[in-house]
């Protein structure tokens, strides 16, 4: 048996198998709502209005809408505020950010040829903030059933014990990796220790006490969408538009796992308490396509179809990890048994294929007074894949993503009346969830509200939005799955300068 063990790895950097999963997928398919501020107060209900910069994200038919050239910058300050709870104990975290999330510009080139039906024509490039990713989450609680052994007895199960007594850190699979840690933290002991083929594990840490859990988990980074986009009008009464979409991203992640039990203390060392972090950052460019048209029905009505395509993500992770296990025995001092490798694993990339989305929209315009909106997508996240697909690894996550993700609608409603120089907008969203269960990630449910002014060639709009979302996923992918049930709500100030050229 291994006892007082300390083990520090000199680092080094490599290649390794895999490690992606559904969540992973989800961060990069799901969008959020951004965009200039009149884009956020109704709702990003634009689909067959058209008139602003961010609604060519939704419809890049929108930018033959536009009568004079323009210019908008807009500047957002988030607050995320999640709620946990964990086997009844309830924790609250918070997290503020300032940032630019949109700017761009488009230009209007009338047909001076009054014999011809091809009354314009306008380009235009946009960039919008489509995900803005700092977060922080801390749940804590007690559990009376599960300990994080679990978590390396699922890997460790099947690995023969020659590999883990042989192999570095830096030579091994992610799953042997984590079986690895397990092993050398003292999580873990072979069933048989005198086997080298011995592929059966036991756990160190005692049953049946109640395990005291903390959870830290923080995130901050980007995913930026850069658009290019060319429209043109027909009879000022059809209108034609399309995107070309390039995609980067920046993802930084942190976890920070802690657990002790309250169990007895034995003659033999017993693990106590231990702490598990893991870094991740992914970053990777990707391409997507849009396409959409605007029908003038009436000088009232108003009807919008278009189709976004999947967006084709060539990504990269860096991933790190470290365990630190304190063992005590009854009359005997504790015991650290520290694993840091000191390495980082840098995985081979790989590919993510986000599913295509179609949104029909309807607007109808009371003249100069006002107007209201209403859009609705479809989009089908099971049709979501990692890379080449034919890879094992790929092939399992894949189909187990077409298994539990689910087709999903999305209405989006906005509504805005003038009064003079003076626009009063409102707006409502509302976001199936893309997990078939509900319970992962839950139904979206968003109010915004906003003003603007016009000065004649310069606009000032504001807008504030609010967002709520229900969440339960598990701490670990395996093993340990009990994990806290999040409230999350995300309130945005957003304030768009415009300029008419």
């Amino acid at each position: 048996m291994k006892k007082y063990l300390f083990l520090l790895l000199t680092g080094f950097t490599f290649s390794a198998a895999q490690s992606q999963e559904t969540t992973d997928a989800i961060r990069y398919v799901q969008d959020n709502l951004n965009g200039t501020a009149r884009f956020r107060a109704m709702g990003g209900a634009f689909g067959a209005l058209g008139g602003d910069l961010s609604s060519i994200n939704i419809n890049p038919a929108g930018a033959a809408v536009f009568s004079n050239n323009q210019i908008a910058v807009t500047l957002s300050s988030y607050n995320t505020k999640n709620n946990s709870n964990y086997f009844g104990s309830e924790t609250t975290e918070k997290d503020n950010s300032f940032d630019l999330n949109q700017a761009g510009g488009v230009f209007v080139f009338n047909n001076r040829n009054s014999n011809s039906n091809w009354k314009k024509f306008s380009m235009g490039v946009n960039y919008d903030n489509v995900n803005n990713y700092n977060n922080s989450l801390f749940s804590a609680g007690t559990n009376p059933n599960n300990s994080v052994d679990n978590y390396f007895l699922s890997y460790a199960d099947g690995v023969p014990l020659n590999v883990l007594k042989n192999s570095s850190y830096g030579n091994l699979d992610h799953g042997a990796q984590q079986a690895y840690l397990g092993y050398w933290g003292y999580i873990i002991n072979s069933a048989d220790e005198n086997n080298p083929n011995n592929t059966q594990y036991i756990s160190n840490v005692p049953a049946g006490g109640n395990y005291y859990h903390e959870n830290t988990f923080s995130s901050d980074g980007y995913n930026g969408k850069l658009s290019f986009n060319a429209a043109t009008s027909y009879k000022d009464q059809l209108y034609l538009g399309i995107n070309l979409n390039s995609h980067f991203t920046d993802y930084r992640q942190s976890t920070s796992f802690y657990e002790d039990n309250s169990a007895p203390l034995t003659d033999e060392y017993t693990v106590t308490r231990l702490r598990f972090d893991n870094d991740l950052y992914t970053y990777g460019t990707g391409f997507s396509f849009q396409v959409g048209a605007i029908a003038k029905v009436t000088n009232e009505v108003r009807l919008g179809l278009a189709y976004e395509s999947s967006t084709w993500y060539h990504l990269s992770d860096e991933f790190s990890q470290r365990l630190v296990v304190v063992s005590s025995a009854t009359g005997v001092d504790d015991t650290n048994d520290v694993v840091d490798p000191q390495i980082t694993n840098y995985y081979a990339p790989y590919k993510l294929q986000t599913p295509s989305k179609l949104t029909g929209s309807f607007a109808y315009v009371f003249g100069k007074s006002g107007l209201i909106s209403i859009d609705y997508a479809m989009k089908d996240y099971s049709n979501t894949k990692f890379k080449p697909e034919n890879d094992s690894y790929f092939s399992d996550v894949n189909s187990y993503m077409n298994s539990v993700l689910d087709k999903t609608n999305e209405v989006r409603v906005g509504a805005e009346y003038k009064i003079e120089k003076l626009s009063l907008r409102a707006g409502y969203r509302y976001e199936q969830s893309p997990y078939k269960n509900k319970t992962t990630v839950g139904n979206l449910k968003g109010y915004s509200g906003g003003l603007g002014y016009n000065f004649g060639s310069t606009k000032v709009d504001l807008s504030y939005s609010s967002s709520e979302r229900n969440s339960q996923q598990g701490f670990f992918s395996q093993g340990l799955t009990d994990g806290a049930k999040i409230n999350s709500i995300n309130n945005t100030i957003t304030m768009t300068l415009l300029f008419e050229l």
